[in-house]
């Protein structure tokens, strides 16, 4: 049996590809000099993050539910999901921009397993 696409998931589907690439083309606009375009990358990204942030607040009401409420834990965990983010991201500098092999690849392992930590965080453990 076939299952069908809701209209909800297929909006979510449409504005998280689009997003997702306005981000990663902005991202790599502003960090390969070759290209010499950070200041456009840097406005395309921030395009990405708006359409990232309209789909959250498009999908959360499609579900019924108010956009965001905003208190310390929804703080707490953004702020440690970017840190997470940020300590993935220089190990991964470590090992493909500084050459720093090894170490890079540990750091890398840490904010993997700092980013699989917010699974609990946001949905619990049961």
């Amino acid at each position: 049996r076939l299952s069908v696409m809701t209209k909800k998931n297929f909006i979510s589907l449409i504005l998280g590809t689009i997003g997702g690439i306005l981000f990663a083309v902005g991202m790599c606009m502003c960090l390969l000099p070759e290209w010499n375009a950070f200041t456009p990358g840097v406005v395309i990204a921030a395009a990405g993050i708006v359409v990232l942030a309209v789909l959250l607040i498009v999908r959360r009401k499609m579900d019924g539910r108010p956009a965001i409420k905003v208190n310390g834990r929804t703080v707490g965990t953004i702020v440690f999901g970017v840190i997470a983010a940020l300590v993935l991201g220089v190990g991964m500098c470590m090992a493909m921009v500084w050459e720093m092999m090894i170490s890079g690849i540990i750091v890398g392992i840490v904010g993997i397993v700092l980013l699989l930590c917010l699974i609990p965080m946001c949905k619990g453990i049961k």
